[in-house]
């Protein structure tokens, strides 16, 4: 069975960019249900060796065959939680699983930008990354439909 996980790199847990990124991993999944991290729960875990939650978050990364990988844009960029996870994973760690990269901002540039960003990160663990999706805020209200577009249109 495909495992699924989805990893909302949102400092604040239950964000619209995580709402965003739950219904692309459910759309993906269905019927199955997917595995979710929250980024912003993990707290100072992050940076606490040997963290519990931390080192189960890092495990559902290791063990998953498609990743649903969110973040809201900070600074042209991903969110620095979410690196600070994934950096926690070794070379490589990411071979053989597909990668699905969601980014939301303001506007259509700075989405595409750091969905750019974001997609060699995965890359560079390993990742075989999926066409991504660039959600702008003003969207954001119709995730259920996105979510659905984009599994209809997955490959």
């Amino acid at each position: 069975m495909t495992q699924y996980v989805v990893v909302s790199g949102n400092p604040r847990p239950g964000s619209r960019t995580s709402i965003l990124a739950t219904a692309v991993g459910r759309a993906l999944a269905e019927p199955a249900q997917p595995t979710i991290i929250e980024v912003g729960e993990l707290g100072p875990g992050l940076l606490t060796p040997g963290d519990e939650a931390t080192a189960a978050a890092v495990a559902a990364l290791k063990e998953a065959d498609v990743l649903v990988v969110a973040t809201p844009t900070y600074k042209g960029s991903y969110t620095g939680v979410l690196k600070v996870l994934l950096d926690q994973l070794p070379a490589q760690a990411l071979a053989g699983k597909r990668a699905v990269p969601v980014v939301t901002a303001g506007v259509a540039p700075q989405a595409a930008a750091a969905e750019a960003l974001l997609r060699r990160l995965l890359t560079e663990l390993g990742a075989d990354v999926a066409e991504g999706l660039p959600v702008i805020e003003a969207d954001l209200p119709d995730s259920a439909a996105i979510a659905e577009k984009y599994a209809a249109e997955f490959s």
